[in-house]
């Protein structure tokens, strides 16, 4: 197999072979220009060539990836099956992203498969091998640059997806949750095109029968007209049926699922939540749903460690509060083999209600003075900047705890300095085991630093009749963010207190 990349400006190809934890074993499994074979994966300048008999036997996938100096445009990923295009993905980075994962060739039950992922990182080719195992070359403080404008769309060859689409990204223990999404995304793209088939078609049909103005108002025009409107009834109650099949499944397997999940993934009301604390690869963050194609609601999840920061939109960071508090909580469960440290800066004690329960967890007082962020900010950045010299000079250690910042009424109240240590904190923040939360407004704000943070986060929205689009078809659908239950003992529970 050959993997090729297109896009505008000048990108270098390369690949991982990454385990079940999908990091690689060590550095020979990082193949690029200044290290251009492992078993079965060969760099071509141009191109990688797969001989997936010969990747090593423990390997659990092959990652893809293109790499540039700036921002990447819009990039056409091809693999090859013995000289035949086997797939192609067309992925068009919205947040600033300067490398991508283009395509993911995994094992699965003895075999090879094929999954197109599109994960963009902001902070580029280092920050791609600092999540995947691979010690990058020493890097520089983190500067805020100029970011080209978005494109405006992310598309696959079948069909284009909207700019504020989800991004893919499947994730071993996410696998069953993400095949269960993906499913109901494309049952939900076959009902959407038969609905429109069906529409175009009674169109065209009826536009015939009243073509002939002398036969227009005749009984032949009129059976004409029924029976075109009838052949749209039956093909329309078909794909209804077979929506309502898929769904009614889809339903059964979420409910198994939802029984066997770690908290961090489980609804609220799962037994998960009951028991013993066990560790997960997600967490979810609320429901996918679609008012005109029924009451299936899918559960949305994302890897942890957080890849990207979550941003959680709103204008009122007291209304957002239980759904921090339920971020919060699912981060908590998702890693209780170590101990958790929140940060939380709360300007307007929008999240004093939060603080109560959150008070055996705080690594200091909550910040309520614009003042005293720098401060903090400095401390974290300071930390991680200290891990990555560690890291790169082959003397890391993992980190012993778990830190979760909460950066609440962004970035009101902020100062640049601070906006700058956020950054570094995106890139550097997994090296001492930290989490980063946004709770602010999230429009464009003119100020390249600022902006160029809110376009590398996870978005989140509060306010009904926002879509988010799915990545496999480009259907719509709305999310209904989990909320933290009010009641005090509940919320003891949950954050496992």
């Amino acid at each position: 197999m050959r993997f090729t990349a297109q896009t505008t400006g000048t990108v270098e190809l390369g690949a991982l072979v990454v385990g079940e934890d999908l990091r690689v074993r060590d550095a020979h499994d990082h193949v690029c220009a200044s290290r251009p074979a492992a078993p079965g994966v060969r760099f071509a300048g141009a191109a990688v060539d797969l001989s997936l008999s010969q990747v090593r036997s423990d390997a659990h996938a092959v990652l893809l990836f293109v790499a540039a100096g700036q921002t990447l445009a819009t990039v056409t990923a091809t693999l090859f099956e013995n000289g035949s295009p086997a797939a192609e993905f067309v992925i068009a980075p919205t947040a600033g992203e300067s490398a991508l994962i283009c395509l993911e060739v995994y094992r699965r039950g003895g075999g090879w498969k094929l999954r197109a992922l599109g994960q963009g990182y902001a902070g580029g080719s280092t920050q791609l091998l600092t999540t995947h195992g691979v010690a990058p070359a020493p890097a520089q403080a983190w500067q805020p640059a100029p970011l080209a404008p978005p494109s405006t769309a992310t598309e696959t060859v079948a069909r284009p997806v909207p700019a504020s689409g989800i991004p893919l990204e499947v994730d071993h223990g996410l696998q069953r949750m993400w095949m269960i999404f993906e499913d109901a995304a494309r049952s939900a793209a076959a009902l959407v095109s038969a609905r429109d088939y069906a529409t175009k078609r009674l169109d065209q049909e009826l536009s015939e029968a009243v073509s002939n103005p002398a036969t227009r108002n005749t009984p032949a025009a009129d059976a004409a007209r029924a029976q075109a409107q009838r052949r749209h009834d039956e093909l329309v109650a078909l794909a209804d049926a077979d929506h309502r099949r898929d769904s009614d499944q889809l339903g059964l397997e979420i409910a198994e699922a939802d029984a066997a999940m770690p908290a961090a993934l489980a609804s609220w009301l799962a037994p998960a939540w009951t028991t013993r604390a066990a560790r997960s690869d997600g967490i979810r963050l609320g429901e996918l749903y679609a008012l005109d194609r029924g009451g299936l609601r899918v559960p949305y999840c994302v890897p942890v460690p957080l890849n990207r920061p979550l941003w959680v939109d709103t204008e009122s960071t007291a209304a957002a509060a239980r759904v921090v508090g339920a971020l919060v909580a699912r981060l908590v469960a998702a890693i209780p083999d170590k101990p958790t440290k929140v940060d939380l800066i709360d300007l307007t004690g929008g999240l004093r209600n939060l603080a109560t329960p959150l008070a055996p967890l705080l690594a200091g007082p909550v910040i309520a003075d614009h003042g005293d962020i720098s401060a903090r900010l400095a401390e974290l950045a300071n930390a991680a900047e200290l891990a990555e010299i560690a890291y790169n000079s082959g003397q890391a250690v993992p980190p012993t705890e778990h830190r979760i910042l909460v950066a609440a009424d962004f970035p009101h109240g902020y100062q640049s300095s601070d906006v700058v240590r956020l950054g570094q904190l995106m890139v550097r923040g997994d090296l001492i085991g930290l989490s980063l939360v946004i709770v602010g407004s999230g429009g464009e704000f003119g100020d390249g630093p600022v902006d160029l943070l809110t376009q590398s986060c996870r978005h989140l929205p509060t306010m009904p009749g926002t879509p988010l689009f799915d990545p496999w078809t480009g259907s719509a659908w709305e999310l209904d963010l989990d909320m933290l239950p009010a009641e005090p003992e509940l919320q003891a529970r949950y954050l496992r207190l």
